[in-house]
């Protein structure tokens, strides 16, 4: 959910720390990025303030989590919410939405790839994002081998309605879609069946990983196709929860060597849940980023 001071700053600050690695630096720079879900509650509270908080902790690039055609982002007009970002010295390069068969109180719900999608575009080329992220889909968006042809096909329509105003659409994962129907799963048919110039990935390293499969493996065979990832780590627990980033079992030294290679352009901390505070946990993740991975 937030955000940070000034990227000048901060870029100061990641030169002058002498922990950074080329490879890394090759491809994001020195952006920090954090998906705003984790601060979720702090930020349908307080926006401002949470964005305030979260740039202090030396996060400088967002990624959004809520937006719709009716309330904006957070609530915000799209000129109101850049100027916040502003305020706080940060970027956000990208945000989440949904692709929008679910209704709400019998209503289509505006500001998804299904609904309204002209004026989320328009909005958020407001806001300065670069890249739409069709973030989940619900059991009932899911289906067999040919709803997934479905939903590339509306990628591939996003996506070219995106591209229009300078906007690239992306497509972020779990772990379902790495489940094989026929002989085939539908991360590879959704790889396969859209405009690998229209859509990108999000590749999400903790759903990758816990379902299997070894996110270096993805970017060999589709090199430059997964401009932006979610980092978040994996406890060593039967239940695979998640945990702040360094105190898990993913391997980022080994997949972050592979950004050029990924097409890495922006990255984002994310914890779905968290032990206490989310605000100790991103404390934790970004001091562990800092010290061993730029």
């Amino acid at each position: 959910m937030t955000s940070r001071r000034s990227f000048v700053k901060s870029a100061a600050l990641l030169s002058a720390g002498a922990l950074v690695s080329p490879a890394l630096l090759a491809a994001p720079k020195s952006y920090i990025g954090l998906q705003l879900y984790t601060v979720r509650d702090a930020m349908q509270k307080d926006p401002a303030g949470t964005l305030a908080r979260v740039a202090k902790l030396g996060y400088n690039s967002m990624e959004g989590a809520t937006y719709t055609g009716s309330q904006k982002f957070y609530g915000m007009t799209p000129a109101a919410f850049a100027g916040v970002l502003k305020q706080n010295g940060l970027i956000m390069p990208s945000s989440h939405y949904r692709l929008g068969e679910e209704q709400e109180k019998g209503q289509p719900v505006q500001g998804t790839m299904l609904h309204g999608w002209d004026k989320a575009v328009d909005d958020a080329a407001q806001v300065g994002i670069k890249y739409m992220v069709c973030a989940y889909l619900s059991e009932a968006e899911r289906g067999g081998l040919d709803k997934y042809k479905y939903v590339a096909d509306q990628l591939n329509k996003a996506g070219e309605r995106a591209k229009k105003a300078g906007i690239q659409m992306c497509y972020h994962n779990h772990d379902f879609e790495f489940a094989p129907q026929n002989g085939k799963t539908p991360y590879d048919l959704l790889l396969s069946s859209t405009d690998k110039e229209l859509v990108k990935m999000e590749l999400d390293l903790y759903w990758t990983v816990k379902a299997g499969k070894d996110p270096v493996a993805l970017f060999q065979q589709h090199p430059g196709r997964f401009p932006l990832w979610h980092v978040k780590d994996m406890d060593n627990t039967p239940k695979k929860n998640f945990t702040e980033v360094g105190s898990g079992t993913i391997d980022f030294k080994k997949i972050f060597a592979q950004a050029s290679k990924s097409g890495l352009k922006y990255y984002f901390v994310e914890q779905d849940q968290t032990p206490g505070s989310p605000f100790d946990s991103i404390q934790k993740s970004i001091t562990h980023i800092k010290r061993t991975l730029v």
